[in-house]
């Protein structure tokens, strides 16, 4: 069926080699005077630094902080980061783009930009929904975990800088003896942890209100919309900023910094072989920007139509990265510090034994050359060159002090943020200032990210749905009860596995699987070179060709690659958890049980499902949209052309628009393509005036 061809805004036709099908046509612009007058409710953004803030915001999070360091030092170093750069360039930013433009050419969100483009894709939509609240559920708890240690932070000296003592035995717990303060803190104290997933417990106290508290905050952040949450932005975004720069500041003056620096960035390329590495980097990518949550197109859907996405994904990815790089300098250089400390002590202690050794009127061949009569000025170089040519003559009583093997213990995750470096914190002067600000630094980092995962939960429901989109505030506010309730299973003393089953496999999996669809669908449903030309209507220029081989193959067999080595990892090594035992003050390694393997499933299915469910409904139903419910806003498709050619319809888009002038306007209904003027959005319940753009 011919079609005409499209008009750019001076009325020339387009090239014959446009798409005659689009997201945002550009001909339905020559008829939208009569359309300036409609009140479009959509929310936007004030400027376009809240927009930064907010994108960035949610990209840069806890995993910049504690994850990224750890997989740098245990791959390779600089080259892990070389090969980071690499699929951030091929993967991470083509998929980054293509979600920003599909959000603010459609201008919805997930659950709206899928429906568009075909009705048997709206499963994509509601599985980010579906991984979103997952993620909302125990990464609330985190920030409730940042919360109870930054208001224990207010002592002196610090809680978790010394062991307690028994009051019965007057004698120091033995469970803090065998460990270290901070573990026996962070354990005990905090989390009050059983010794295994079987053991459940009753609820921790301090926990669950710091848990609500946690979604008390969030809740009064969200609950104007991006009104309200965007304001919150220029703080939690900008904060960790400088406290990690005044962390590195204080940090290259530590004794050990720079052993730390060099430790993490030694270039090892040989690691580039293995299969893992490649993995882990390309995980690390998928996560950093938060691809297929639907945050990021909830985000760029409430901006302008014609702002430039493709130079925001390009922004937003170099600061995401940068700000690995500047985390992964202050982890290190602290870390270092760390480790410095602790070698000494072991080099003190081994050379006091020595010289104790030396009054019984001992004397070897091995002796050392240094003095042992005061074991604190042996310097660490000389004690190891003497130990690598006498270490295998000694006994047990004389050990190594290695530096590196004190670096890599507990860099990872919790162990980093709550063990490690709490415990190098509390050797700074002035621990309980350093103390505050790092916990503060992770409450922000973990706010500024829960906030874009809310969004990725609420934008798409008030777009889809009337009646919520009118109860935006009920909406939020049932959200965030939800998930307090939800959140309770946390707060147990197991709690802490559930945290890891769930950050392990309740988001990955899901995620890998909605990003593959997301390609897929603008790549081959409905066209990279169609996607390509409604960019160029938007943005007034074309992006370069480079992107339409990137989603047709790189990116989608990238992502396939990915999700045949999660699912291969996962059948051959059966899934294990990290667990505490009291009794040896120690961790170990567990599987999980049979029921909690069961969960684990139903976790990753759960999360799947709405995908090829929503596929087969919509292919039962003959391909055509569903029937919309009382109360669901049904997606303008009939606004812009038709996105799936497999029927031609007739053109009605003068009698759509009048059926829709008659209806009832949500809050958050999306615009068509006669709403290609920019209108001026004002706050809610002021009367917009009509503007020409």
């Amino acid at each position: 069926m011919e079609k005409p061809p499209l008009t750019n805004e001076n009325g020339s036709v387009l090239a014959e080699s446009r798409s005659d099908m689009a997201l945002v046509s550009a001909d339905d612009e020559v008829g939208s005077a009569g359309a300036a007058g409609q009140e479009d409710d959509r929310p936007a953004w004030d400027s376009k630094l809240q927009y930064v803030l907010a994108q960035v915001g949610f990209s840069v999070g806890l995993g910049n902080v504690w994850r990224f360091p750890y997989l740098c030092h245990q791959n390779g170093g600089g080259a892990f980061m070389l090969l980071y750069v690499l699929l951030l360039l091929i993967i991470g930013v083509p998929l980054f783009f293509m979600e920003l433009a599909a959000g603010q050419s459609i201008r919805q969100g997930s659950i709206g930009v899928w429906k568009h483009i075909s009705p048997r894709l709206a499963g994509i939509g509601y599985s980010s929904c579906m991984v979103c609240f997952f993620v909302a559920l125990y990464y609330n708890v985190i920030i409730a975990w940042s919360l109870f240690y930054m208001g224990n932070s207010f002592q002196y000296p610090l809680p978790w800088e010394h062991c307690p003592v028994d009051m019965i035995s007057n004698q120091t717990v033995k469970e803090c003896a065998a460990s270290s303060p901070t573990s026996y803190f962070w354990f005990r104290k905090a989390l009050d942890i059983s010794d295994s997933i079987d053991e459940s417990g009753e609820f921790n106290p301090i926990m669950t209100g710091c848990l609500l508290a946690a979604w008390a905050i969030v809740c009064l952040a969200m609950i104007k919309g991006i009104k309200s949450s965007a304001k919150v932005m220029y703080f939690s975004s900008v904060f960790p900023y400088v406290v990690l720069i005044c962390f590195l500041i204080r940090g290259l003056m530590l004794d050990g910094a720079l052993d730390g620096i060099k430790y993490m960035f030694y270039p090892k390329l040989e690691i580039w072989g293995e299969v893992q590495v490649w993995r882990q980097a390309a995980t690390q990518v998928f996560f950093a920007l938060g691809l297929g949550y639907g945050s990021v197109i909830a985000y760029s859907s409430y901006n302008p139509l014609h702002n430039n996405c493709h130079r925001d994904a390009i922004m937003v990815s170099a600061i995401n990265f940068m700000t690995s790089v500047l985390a992964s300098l202050v982890v290190f250089v602290v870390l270092g510090f760390r480790a410095k400390n602790i070698a000494l002590e072991c080099v003190a202690s081994n050379v006091a034994r020595m010289a104790e050794m030396a009054t019984t009127g001992s004397s070897q061949h091995w002796w050392p050359w240094f003095n042992i009569s005061d074991p604190k000025s042996v310097s660490l170089h000389d004690y190891r060159e003497w130990y690598s040519h006498y270490g295998s003559l000694l006994g047990s009583n004389i050990t190594d002090c290695d530096l590196e093997r004190e670096m890599s213990k507990g860099v990872e995750g919790t162990g980093l943020a709550f063990i490690a470096f709490t415990e190098a914190m509390s050797l700074f002067p002035a621990s309980p200032f350093w103390s505050t600000l790092f916990f503060l630094m992770l409450l922000n980092l973990g706010l500024s990210t829960m906030f874009g995962t809310m969004q990725g939960i609420l934008t798409p429901l008030m777009d889809n749905f009337r009646v919520l989109g009118r109860h935006k505030t009920m909406l939020t506010v049932c959200c965030c009860i939800l998930g307090f309730l939800f959140g309770l299973l946390f707060t147990q003393r197991s709690g802490n596995y559930f945290v890891t089953m769930f950050d392990d496999y309740s988001a990955t999996l899901p995620l890998i699987v909605v990003v593959i669809f997301e390609t897929f669908s603008v790549a081959w449903v409905y066209g990279a070179d169609r996607f390509l030309d409604d960019v160029e209507v938007m943005l007034h220029w074309r992006p370069p060709v480079v992107y339409r081989y990137l989603w047709k193959y790189v990116c989608l067999l990238g992502m396939l690659g990915l999700l045949a080595a999660s699912l291969l990892r996962m059948v051959f090594k059966r899934p294990t958890y990290t667990a505490w035992n009291h009794t040896t003050g120690s961790e170990a390694t567990l599987e999980y049980p049979g029921w909690a393997l069961i969960m684990l499933s139903m976790l990753i299915i759960t999360a799947s499902l709405p995908v090829p469910i929503g596929y087969l409904l919509s292919f039962l139903r003959g391909g055509r949209s569903l029937p919309v419910e009382e109360g669901e806003v049904e997606p303008p498709r009939e606004r812009y052309s038709k996105c799936n050619s497999d029927e031609p319809e007739p053109n009605n888009h003068h009698s759509s628009v009048d059926e829709d002038r008659n209806r009832p306007r949500s809050t958050f209904l999306p615009l068509g393509a006669e709403h290609y003027r920019l209108l001026s959005q004002q706050e809610d319940g002021e009367e917009e005036e009509d503007t020409e753009v």
